[in-house]
């Protein structure tokens, strides 16, 4: 196998950490350069993502300063799954193999080693994995976890504990391009694709600089989109509950005769009220995953891009 590294890193206003971020991975490359399980053609893609701050004209002074950066400027802020598939579909023509993660140094660069090993002996997609939650609040395990089972209870799968901290080979990549949607959750996406996978356990550490880009708020939406986009299993439980409504309606008209003809035809006004709230709530709660389907066949069928990239930053062009 062929041994061409790519580096393909997301940014969203990450001026804080970037200089330092750039640094470590920089001794990251020349060492594995140096140990020959890279090319020397190997590159750092920081892809922009619409930034308000100067993360792009950081990375274009470590692009003029190093061969070894580059970067990659969308038009305009598109969200992370799509710039960070923007970076993948860019460099996937250069590279042999691509290794994904957040630009916020929580990642542990060195599982790229072991990454690399599995990849030269014949894996396509590498997965990077948390061995732990211990550094997190009860409250953030408790949610990242229940993120992780809900997503695979609904049908979308994805791996557990698992972010964007992975590795690709370039025919991971080509067929990962054969995904034409405009929704995009590549958790769930990637393990679509087959090929031989296999994972790599690391420990998270704490974000060096800035504020998490991914609040409860953000990771709530984001577990909505995934499931939405890869299962139709809501819509399903729809069915099943407007089954179940209907089964129970049968029951209430027979208790209702039963109890007109023991003589008590007074309806209770609790249960009148209760009935008339919790049927309008199903409704509209179906009413609602209906719409967000619609929605997402709505922005399918318009086939909009998923970026523009602005501006292209690299050596081997």
């Amino acid at each position: 196998m062929e041994n061409k590294l790519y580096l393909v890193i997301p940014c969203y206003n990450e001026e804080e950490v970037l200089l330092e971020t750039a640094g470590r991975l920089r001794e990251k490359m020349v060492s594995l350069i140096s140990q020959n399980k890279i090319d020397e053609k190997s590159r750092v893609i920081f892809v922009n993502d619409g930034s308000k701050d100067g993360t792009w004209e950081l990375i274009e002074k470590l692009h003029r300063g190093n061969k070894l950066f580059g970067g990659i400027n969308l038009s305009r802020n598109r969200g992370h799954q799509n710039a960070l598939l923007a970076g993948l579909m860019t460099v996937r023509d250069y590279a042999d193999m691509v290794i994904s993660m957040d630009a916020d140094l929580q990642d542990d660069i060195n599982a790229m080693d072991e990454m690399i090993d599995k990849y030269l002996s014949g894996t396509d997609i590498v997965y990077g994995v948390r061995s732990s939650r211990k550094k997190d609040t009860f409250f953030k395990k408790a949610t990242a976890e229940g993120f992780y089972k809900i997503m695979n209870t609904m049908g979308a799968n994805t791996v557990f504990n698992h972010a964007d901290y992975r590795l690709m080979s370039r025919r991971a990549l080509e067929g990962l391009a054969q995904y034409g949607e405009v929704n995009l959750f590549l958790r769930g996406i990637v393990p679509m694709i087959g090929y031989p996978v296999d994972v790599v356990y690391y420990e998270r550490g704490e974000r060096f600089a800035g504020e998490s880009k991914y609040p409860f708020g953000k990771m709530l939406s984001f577990a909505v989109e995934g499931i939405t986009s890869l299962s139709t299993k809501p819509i399903r439980m729809i069915t099943f509950l407007g089954f179940f409504i209907f089964i129970v309606s049968i029951g209430m008209l027979i208790y209702s005769i039963a109890r007109h003809f023991m003589g008590a035809t007074i309806v209770g006004w609790t249960t009148l009220m209760v009935s008339v709230w919790a049927i309008g709530g199903l409704i509209l709660l179906s009413l609602g995953v209906v719409g967000e389907y619609i929605g997402k066949i709505y922005l399918e069928t318009k086939s909009r891009p998923r970026f523009i990239i602005e501006q292209f930053l690299n050596d081997e062009i």
